[in-house]
């Protein structure tokens, strides 16, 4: 089954957290450590969609895919799922039946 929901917002975030780039070295005063580096080139003297730059993560609506449930009780108004579910704890969710 599927489950969607909202995704834990996480504020203003770096590149190094929000896209996982490697920064620069800590020591010997480069200061350069956890900045994204060089943008682009300046032959096209523009920056190309879909570069990686700070700005907010996360309060988006995610999708997980192909869940597992692991038991039902209609009585508890429960249903259990093994695997990643979005959003915080008690968050509300959507569950789809995957099509076969």
């Amino acid at each position: 089954m599927d489950v969607r929901g909202v995704s834990k917002g996480k504020g203003f975030q770096g590149v190094v957290r929000r896209f996982g780039y490697g920064g620069g070295p800590a020591s010997h005063g480069s200061m350069f450590y956890r900045e994204p580096g060089s943008i682009g080139a300046t032959d096209p003297e523009k920056v190309f969609k879909g570069k990686g730059l700070p700005g907010r993560m996360g309060n988006e609506t995610v999708t997980v895919r192909n869940l597992e449930v692991v038991g039902v009780y209609p009585e508890r108004n429960l249903l259990l799922v093994r695997g990643a579910v979005p959003g915080p704890a008690g968050g509300r969710v959507l569950v789809f039946k995957r099509a076969s």
